[in-house]
């Protein structure tokens, strides 16, 4: 089943510009359509390929179909000093969570710890993305969210009542690459078995199961079965925790309120999510912070391993090694993929990734 064509390779810069004109045909503003088409490409170049540019032809579809409003009013409805809640219009995730990082930074300067929140967003791309937002101004930036269709049911039941929920972290290093986990309170995102049946591949043993408890591997009928929680039932009560604090407390859907974007092209998600950040100078000097941090990514990384273990990697590392790889040589694109984006640029009238 494995697909043995050769993946096409794009510059980050041609992929961004490809997805701005998009946006942009599709009735974004020129400005919201540049940062939507930076973020998309983004999460491409960081190795997040089922979060990023894979996501445009089901994005235009539901813009197209009236699902997502293209100019939103991204308004603030609760605020204080240390946090505040951003209506997101039903505007483009990205949009809203750029917001909503940018005034959890701008607070967090003042109060040392600022917490924003939002309602009424849609599904933004990788966790990551906007953790390393603060990370980027000294800081440590976490993120939640409600993922935007329901793969995983409470632990020993049937019904689908929680999503992918996923969470970052991300903290600055001195000399090494910053500490990043970004990742899905199930064993794999939804995204990455999405990408898998893109490219033709099985799914390992472990990420889904069909509804008799049996091992599912066929990422094309990925809708016969659920996603498998991370640790157990732990990761149930992960799922149920990050979706409280992304979804409820913000008053955006959680459990059988998600709708299911994957299917549903015109009613409102309600999408919550959550940022918090951090200021290092709060707690004291910054670059003594990192050079802590690089001393126990140093003694981890140095430590003892098991036999046949090459390295001990760190949460971030291989996505920072990704990202400096890509930007030599193209970020990878699957045929089957670049089939797809021809398609959506004919239908848009804007050049395709490959058109010079």
């Amino acid at each position: 089943m494995t697909n043995t064509s050769s993946p096409i390779r794009v510059t980050f810069e041609r992929l961004a510009q490809f997805i701005t004109a998009s946006m942009a045909q599709l009735g974004l503003p020129s400005a919201d359509a540049a940062v939507i088409g930076r973020l998309m490409a983004e999460a491409d170049l960081q190795g997040s390929d089922g979060h990023g540019v894979i996501r445009l032809p089901q994005y235009a579809r539901r813009i197209r179909a009236g699902g997502i409003n293209v100019t939103p009013s991204i308004k603030v409805v609760q605020e204080r000093p240390g946090m505040a809640l951003l209506d997101g219009d039903n505007g483009m995730g990205h949009l809203v969570m750029q917001r909503a990082a940018e005034m959890a930074i701008e607070k967090a300067r003042v109060c040392g710890v600022a917490w924003v929140g939002t309602q009424f967003s849609n599904h933004a791309g990788p966790a990551s993305l906007y953790a390393r937002m603060p990370m980027a101004q000294n800081m440590i930036g976490l993120y939640f969210a409600v993922g935007n269709a329901n793969h995983l049911p409470p632990w020993g039941g049937l019904d689908m009542l929680l999503s992918t929920n996923p969470i970052a972290v991300a903290l600055p290093a001195g000399e090494e690459p910053p500490v990043v986990l970004d990742m899905a309170t199930t064993v794999a995102a939804y995204g990455k078995v999405k990408a898998k049946a893109q490219r033709g591949e099985m799914m390992p043993l472990g990420w889904m199961i069909d509804r008799l408890g049996q091992p599912l591997t066929d990422p094309k009928r990925a809708e016969e079965g659920f996603l498998m929680p991370i640790g157990g039932y732990k990761g149930y009560g992960l799922a149920l925790i990050v979706g409280l604090l992304a979804g409820t407390l913000n008053g955006a859907a959680m459990g059988s309120e998600v709708i299911d974007f994957n299917h549903d092209d015109t009613s409102v998600t309600n999408t919550g999510q959550s940022i918090l950040a951090i200021d290092l100078s709060a707690f004291g000097d910054v670059d003594a912070f990192k050079a802590r941090v690089d001393r126990l990514v140093r003694e981890l990384r140095d430590s003892e391993r098991m036999p046949g273990v090459e390295r001990i990697w760190l949460p971030g590392e291989q996505s920072h090694d990704r990202r400096a790889h890509y930007e030599r040589e193209g970020i990878p694109l699957a045929p089957a993929l670049m089939a797809q984006l021809d398609k959506v640029a004919l239908e848009l009238g804007v050049p395709t990734l490959l058109t010079t």
